[in-house]
């Protein structure tokens, strides 16, 4: 009876081996993450020595709201980076506490190849399917 008992556990969580493999994906993922979080930063804070003051004021009216308009879209860029950043993080978390890969809707593990497609992932294939049918419709 221990035996099966010991079994119905494994089957609800993945093996600490399948965990380090996640772990390492994730890790990988969230060093890329810094570098393009770093240089999404870096492109909507610095201001470049190659801007328009030798120019006419009519060309540099323009070059400006281009600034700006790039430097929104870099600003919400690195918004989206950092939630990413987080979401993986997070990820990290759960793979420590052994909760990595169980679908918070169904309970069930989410799939390794779903898991290694999006190593933030909270929600089986079906969960996230159900979530987008309820989302959408009204």
């Amino acid at each position: 009876m221990d035996d099966k008992i010991i079994e119905e556990k494994k089957k609800n969580r993945y093996s600490d081996a399948e965990l380090e493999e996640f772990r390492e994906i994730i890790l990988k993922k969230l060093a890329i993450a810094r570098e393009d979080m770093a240089m999404l930063v870096e492109a909507y804070s610095n201001q470049s020595d190659h801007d328009t003051n030798d120019t006419s004021p009519t060309f540099k009216v323009l070059e400006e709201g281009q600034q700006v308009l790039s430097k929104e879209e870099n600003s919400r860029m690195a918004a989206r980076q950092q939630r990413f950043i987080s979401n993986l993080e997070n990820a990290l978390i759960r793979i420590e506490n052994k909760s990595y890969g169980i679908c918070r809707e169904t309970g069930k593990l989410i799939s390794k190849e779903r898991l290694r497609a999006v190593p933030h992932a909270t929600l089986s294939i079906d969960a996230k399917n159900k979530q987008v049918q309820n989302d959408t419709s009204f």
